[in-house]
Formats: structure tokens, sequence, C-alpha cells
């Protein structure tokens, strides 16, 4: 039989970096999704890691549908649910909540209202004080861009004009725009960024 599983090869070099802050973020129980989950890899390794944590991979693509549901197929853990035909841009989601939403190497391989709608829906899906850990290169204010960031920009940018590297600023404005809030940033393999934030509190209502 042909193997359906594809192989994106930064997983091996990210996931575990990734998966050591996710052991410090994510809640002990409850269902983590991960958005544009790609080959599938990504979710197969966390799950494996974190057996209290249920995985809900997603991706808009059914070529990634297909490498998912065959990692999980091989993996045969019971924590991973079948993968949700999920197009970060929709107004509407096929799930209704999460504990913790995951998005790995979407942001700039993705039309900016990908970005939007992740960061809107992420707002709407996750509970007070949970969880959205967003992975890949950005460019910050202030801190020079490494070259090989600068020359992926332009080979994203040449692909597909509405693609590129997101200033690190305009996420994080508006994720705050929409009751989202920075918790951490921290420097990951390759010159990539971990963006950990939190969806707010509500304020407790007058006595």
């Amino acid at each position: 039989m042909t193997d359906r599983r594809r192989h994106a090869p930064a997983t091996e070099r990210n996931r575990d970096p990734i998966l050591a802050i996710l052991r410090d973020i994510l809640p002990a129980r409850g269902t983590v999704l991960e958005v544009a989950s790609g080959t599938g890899e990504h979710a197969i390794h966390f799950a494996r890691a974190l057996p209290d944590l249920v995985f809900q991979p997603s991706d808009p693509d059914l070529d990634a549908l297909t490498s998912i549901r065959a990692w999980a197929e091989a993996a045969k853990l019971n924590n991973v649910r079948p993968p949700l035909l999920l197009d970060a841009s929709a107004a509407e989601w096929p799930i209704d909540r999460a504990d913790a939403i995951l998005c790995i190497n979407m942001v700039h391989i993705s039309p900016w209202e990908a970005t939007v709608g992740l960061l809107r829906s992420s707002a709407k899906l996750l509970p007070e004080g949970g969880p959205l850990l967003l992975y890949g290169p950005y460019i910050r204010e202030g801190v020079e861009t490494a070259p090989s960031n600068m020359a992926f920009d332009e080979d994203l940018r040449r692909r597909n004009p509405a693609w590129g590297i997101r200033r690190l600023e305009d996420v994080i404005t508006l994720a705050e725009s929409l009751g989202l809030y920075p918790e951490a940033i921290h420097a990951m393999p390759a010159n990539n960024l971990s963006l950990c934030l939190r969806r707010a509190v509500d304020p407790a209502p007058a006595q």
C-alpha cells in the first residue's frame, strides 16, 4: 500500500522546542486545536508526549488531511481526533470550543485574512485565560531581521503577493483588539519565534 504520510523537514528541528513551551502553557487536560496542521507530524508528536490532552488537527488542504489521517492511523493514539477541514479565514469554524489553540508556520504562508480569522475565532473559542501559541518567523521593530528570513520573505512574496513574513507588532496589535494578550515571546530554532497569547479574563460584574 502507498504510504500517504507527508514529511516536513523542519518538523524534526522544531517539534521538541515547541513541545517544551507547550508543556508550560497548556492545561493539564482538555482539547488542543491545531490550525493548519500540514503534514500532521506535529500533532502526532505532541499527542504522544502529552497523553492527557486531546489533539484536534485541522487544515484547509485535502491532501494535508489525507496525510494527517495516515500519521494518526500509523501512530494508533487514542488522543488524536480525525482532522477537520478548516479554513482559518472563514467566519465560522467547524468546532465550537477549544481549551488551547496551536498554529505553526501558517501566518507567513497565507493571506493576512487568515491571521485575522485565526485571532478572531480564537478569541471566541478559547475560555478565559486559554492559550494561543503562534510559531514562525516574524519581523520585529528594532531587531535586525536575519538575512535568511529576508530571503525567505522575498521568496514567499514571489510565490504569492498575499504571503510574507508579518510584523510581530501588527499581529499583537490585532490580537489585543480582539481580546488576546501577549504573555511571552520565545526565540526558537532557525530565527523563528513562538508568541504565546491568552484570551483576556472578562471583568467581574459590578456588585
